[in-house]
């Protein structure tokens, strides 16, 4: 007799929950708090001051069990919700990062300032920056960066993601 009532209890509590919800795996990556990028290399040259483009290069972390590759990634980046710089990058050879692991991208090019270069020259000391809006198109479980299953990660957000800059003078 108790047990039928907990099981009925039990029935009518699962069958009032909510069937499915609003969140994106961007959201559930963000509530847990988990960055995936560790660090971001700026390059700066002389054209910069004229053309607003920085070269950039960001070394991602994987804490999942699971191989992740990465095959586009679109982000803006900058401090305290100004953005500062975006970019929209397909890789050409996928970024393959291993489970439990870390990968570095290879150097991504013309990165728009969009608050331009002199505005820009002020975060430099700051030495992070905040990655507002970063969607990533990657593939999960993949074997050496084969197969997998393709998911569409949208939304992430990281606070206080340590930035190195170099000044480039050659050409």
């Amino acid at each position: 007799m108790l047990f039928g009532l907990f099981f009925v209890s039990l029935a009518a509590l699962v069958r009032s929950a909510p069937a499915s919800t609003d969140l994106s795996i961007g959201d559930i990556i963000n509530g847990l708090g988990i960055g995936l990028v560790s660090s971001i290399n700026v390059t700066i040259t002389l054209d910069t001051l004229v053309t607003n483009l920085v070269d950039i290069a960001f070394t991602v972390k994987n804490p999942l069990p699971i191989e992740l590759t990465l095959e586009r990634v679109t982000s803006s980046a900058g401090i305290n919700s100004t953005e500062y710089a975006s970019f929209d990058h397909t890789f050409s050879d996928p970024l393959v990062v291993p489970i439990f692991g870390t990968a570095d991208s290879d150097t991504i090019k013309n990165v728009l300032l969009t608050q331009g270069a002199t505005a820009s020259l002020a975060i430099i000391p700051l030495g992070f920056l905040d990655l507002l809006n970063t969607d990533v198109n990657l593939r999960a479980a993949t074997i050496f960066g084969q197969l997998g299953i393709p998911l569409n990660v949208t939304g992430l957000k990281q606070k206080n993601v340590t930035t190195t800059y170099e000044l480039s003078l050659g050409t």
